[in-house]
């Protein structure tokens, strides 16, 4: 018996489009789902050094919802590489400037860190509201 590996060639052929919508969703737990897909481990072929998941369109991520303190705690950092250059970023005002960070932010945590994540990371759409420009693709809805 010899193990079934896939080849690498037509991966981006068979690749299947998915929407999820996030309304009423917990952002961890659909961070989660949305991160297997993406990486490709709901696919019974799944190969760990290659990029078998599908495109994943987020929708409705103004809807979504979090869990606990969150709201009021949890700040998003990042450094701007100049000294002193650490900038802070509540979890209140991105919701409200964008609410699609939150969720790209949440998934993008969920992937690997090397370049099969970020090949990963780029198969992500999400949106604030309830249109999308992937209807063209003729994707599926799952329900999470």
């Amino acid at each position: 018996m010899s193990t079934y590996f896939p080849s690498g060639k037509d991966l981006a052929d068979n690749r299947k489009w998915f929407v999820v919508d996030a309304k009423d969703k917990t952002v961890g737990r659909l961070a989660t789902e949305v991160a297997r897909i993406l990486s490709g481990k709901n696919n019974p072929a799944w190969t760990p050094f290659l990029d078998m998941g599908d495109h994943v369109v987020v929708i409705n991520a103004r809807h979504a919802n979090f869990k606990g303190s969150k709201v009021d705690q949890k700040v998003y950092r990042h450094h701007t590489l100049y000294p002193g250059g650490l900038r802070e970023i509540s979890l209140k005002d991105m919701y409200e400037k964008h609410p699609e960070r939150i969720i790209e932010l949440a998934v993008k945590g969920m992937l690997p860190k090397t370049k099969l994540g970020k090949a990963m990371a780029k198969k992500l759409k999400v949106y604030a509201d309830s249109d999308h420009r992937h209807t063209a693709q003729k994707p599926e809805t799952i329900e999470l």
